[in-house]
């Protein structure tokens, strides 16, 4: 399963891994600020070239990341074809102009400006997802919860995102066991079966994977009340680092490019660059 795991940390020793987790998360946030407030092309795909650089030094695979990637993939189209559908000319408002390059039926006319618009929305994705993945991939789970809790979030709150993280490989290797599971019973979940039966081999699958989540939530709340968890106001982290010259040049990093964005809205005139003009 360690070949395929989704979402799961990667030990590795790589510039990227060997980063304080706080440093990262900082980098991350702001960086995803950045990129989600700003419309400059130029800038989005100079992130777009800048984050697959960082995945590229992060060692990832692309089998670690593949069902993830696809899964991200699908509802990033969706979301793309659903703003098209309900605004086919919101980028023809945003850019004051009108280059009309098809038709269309009725409203659903295709134009530069839309095209344009829609582009954008697809370099945000390339931006910032990327960087998120790097992020999960390359953080001891402990180490972010106590990078969480190092920027203000709750302990609690902290040990709780982080245990999710780090019980979703478990998860799927659950749903892989069951799967062959019911495999083993007859049902055809291979890529071999049709698409309904696959269906509805998944949908069995949910049920008894409800309840092994279950079982194992129990587990772990019943240990953590044992060791009075949550009893005090603070607490210390096992995998806490202590921050470093390259931590404080990441994040200085993160600060300087989150302020050519910001700078690039009084160029543009606000958050949108226009070609068109």
């Amino acid at each position: 399963m360690n070949g395929h795991q989704m979402l799961g940390y990667i030990p590795d020793k790589t510039v990227i891994h060997k980063l304080n987790g706080t440093a990262k998360l900082i980098f991350l946030i702001l960086l995803s600020i950045a990129c989600m407030t700003t419309y400059d092309t130029r800038f989005l795909i100079g992130m777009t070239l800048f984050s697959l650089i960082l995945f590229k030094l992060s060692n990832i695979k692309w089998h670690q990341i593949s069902f993830v990637v696809k899964f991200i993939f699908v509802f990033s189209l969706l979301n793309i074809i659903a703003v098209y559908l309900f605004a086919p000319e919101y980028g023809v408002e945003l850019y004051q102009s009108r280059t009309v390059i098809w038709e269309g039926i009725g409203r659903f006319t295709l134009t530069q400006e839309q095209l344009f618009y829609e582009f954008n929305l697809v370099l945000k994705y390339f931006c910032t997802i990327p960087l998120v993945l790097i992020f999960l991939l390359t953080t001891n789970p402990s180490e972010f919860a106590s990078s969480l809790n190092r920027i203000g979030v709750s302990y609690k709150i902290s040990y709780a995102v982080a245990l999710a993280i780090r019980y979703i490989p478990d998860i799927q290797e659950d749903f892989v066991n069951i799967s062959l599971a019911q495999q083993a019973r007859g049902f055809e979940m291979s890529k071999k079966g049709k698409l309904t039966q696959r269906i509805k081999g998944t949908a069995q699958i949910v049920f008894p994977l409800i309840l092994s989540s279950l079982d194992r939530i129990e587990t772990i709340s019943t240990a953590m009340e044992l060791r009075r968890f949550g009893e005090e106001k603070k607490r210390t982290w096992y995998a806490q680092q202590p921050f470093h010259v390259s931590d404080f040049i990441v994040i200085g990093l993160a600060i300087v490019l989150t302020m050519v964005s910001f700078a690039l809205f009084k160029v543009n005139s606000g958050r949108f660059y226009n070609p068109f003009n």
